[in-house]
């Protein structure tokens, strides 16, 4: 059977500073979390792919630094990004407002048709919670958002949001061969170029 196309998103993380950002890709890339995750500096680039019924989605991800002064660095890495995840802290309330002004910017100046999804993280300490379910799912379907709540620690919802921003991306003509062709690398002339390799069974 022909290899299924493959299709490759840019995908931002962004969000204030120690909020999971970087665990959330961490537990979705290797299927790990670290208790004592390292601040990032800048921003750390990770690749992961999906598969979905017809094709392999690959993310090419950018876990940006939440620090304040890492902010003027942002705009480098949302441009151009197809889809945007912006985190914050359920237990704590003044993330959720700054992950609102991201989402602003976002509309602002990302764009226009950037998929943005919200994770309210750290699901796992509810009962210190301080941002409610309600509000921030309210806040979601007002501004047209995907909105998850996701513990990075437990591994709840992180696979299940980025599948769900997968089945968003925009599908490319797979109708038209060589189009297909041309992103999946493959010679039409050449009569041993389907692969047999089972969908995602590389990175």
């Amino acid at each position: 059977t022909p290899l299924s196309p493959l299709q490759q998103f840019k995908l931002v993380l962004l969000g204030d500073m120690a909020v999971g950002k970087s665990s959330l890709v961490l537990r979705f890339v290797k299927g790990q979390f670290d208790e004592f995750q390292e601040t990032t500096i800048g921003a750390a680039f990770l690749a992961q792919s999906v598969c979905l019924d017809d094709t392999t989605v690959k993310f090419e991800i950018w876990d940006t630094a939440g620090q304040e002064r890492y902010h003027s660095l942002a705009p480098m890495y949302y441009r151009g990004a197809q889809a945007a995840i912006i985190v914050f802290d359920i237990t704590k309330p003044e993330t959720f407002e700054r992950a609102k002004a991201w989402v602003k910017e976002l509309q602002r100046q990302a764009s226009p048709n950037i998929v943005i999804a919200l994770a309210g993280n750290k699901a796992d300490l509810a009962e210190k919670r301080l941002v409610e379910y309600e509000e921030a799912q309210t806040y979601a379907e007002d501004t047209g958002l995907l909105f998850m709540e996701t513990s990075a620690k437990t591994a709840m919802n992180v696979n299940e949001l980025f599948l769900a921003i997968a089945k968003k991306m925009p599908k490319t003509d797979t109708q038209n061969p060589t189009h297909a062709a041309r992103h999946r690398g493959v010679n039409l002339q050449d009569p041993d170029a389907h692969s047999t390799r089972a969908c995602c069974g590389g990175n």
